[in-house]
């Protein structure tokens, strides 16, 4: 029996799918979820495996990841859904689509493209392997000691959220860092080359962000044959939390 993904569903409507980035959760598109689900959608925000309240495995890649989409979406009966993957989510989200395309009615994939990247998150991964858990009093705490590694205020907020109080005054972390941390180098792999989706899709970039290059559009097009490319403006990556109001026009422009 196939273990399920946890999911905060809210609303009621058409089935809208958020899929969080690497080192993500949830919980991170909980504010525009329930932005979404106010305009008559039912909003599943899905914490991917390794990451937030789902399971722990040792197996990570993005092709256990689209089976695991594919196995929630059987178990909640879902057909013709709407799709948002962000970052590592939107190569899941990609791979889905094009794996099973009559499931997936438009797709919208946030700061990601279809190519390979190469590791970029030692610092982070070696920064949250250094914190001595049982030790640590408090999330203030735990930020003094991971600004050692990542300086970035913002960035470490993210990061942290994925702790939480294992029992009283012992701290954990929702992720399995273990497997994430070895199988790092599966987040940056290329959609496979004959992958493709001819429905709907918009891909989303951050005008501050280099994860879209100009040279990517013409693999983003070899892939997904009706997909249109959106800049959003005074954002990086972290495009939905840095520009949310822009963001969250341009999924309902596109998903109305």
């Amino acid at each position: 029996m196939q273990e399920q993904l946890h999911s905060n569903i809210i609303g009621e409507g058409k089935p809208f799918l958020i899929l969080h980035g690497f080192l993500g959760m949830s919980d991170n598109w909980k504010t525009l979820g329930k932005q979404f689900a106010k305009v008559g959608f039912q909003v599943h925000l899905i914490d991917q495996r390794n990451h937030g309240r789902s399971f722990h495995s040792d197996d990570f890649n993005y092709d256990v990841l689209s089976q695991d989409l594919k196995s929630y979406c059987d178990a909640h009966n879902l057909k013709d859904i709407i799709l948002l993957g962000h970052s590592m989510g939107g190569k899941t989200a990609m791979l889905f689509a094009s794996q099973y395309p009559d499931y997936v009615k438009q797709l919208m994939i946030a700061d990601i493209s279809p190519r390979f990247y190469p590791v970029h998150h030692d610092a982070i991964l070696e920064g949250l392997a250094s914190l001595d858990y049982k030790a640590l009093e408090s999330r203030g705490d735990a930020d003094d000691k991971l600004a050692n590694y990542v300086s970035d205020f913002g960035t470490r907020q993210f990061l942290l959220k994925n702790l939480y109080w294992v029992e009283k005054g012992i701290l954990g972390l929702r992720i399995n860092l273990k497997v994430l941390t070895e199988n790092v180098s599966e987040v940056g792999e290329a959609l496979p080359f004959h992958s493709k989706f001819e429905g709907e899709t918009l891909f989303f970039k951050g005008d501050k962000s280099e994860y879209i290059a100009a040279q990517d559009e013409s693999i983003i097009k070899a892939h997904f044959t009706n997909a249109k490319i959106e800049t959003i403006a005074n954002a990086g990556h972290w495009l939905h939390a840095e520009n949310p109001k822009d963001f969250y026009n341009a999924v309902i422009n596109f998903v109305s």
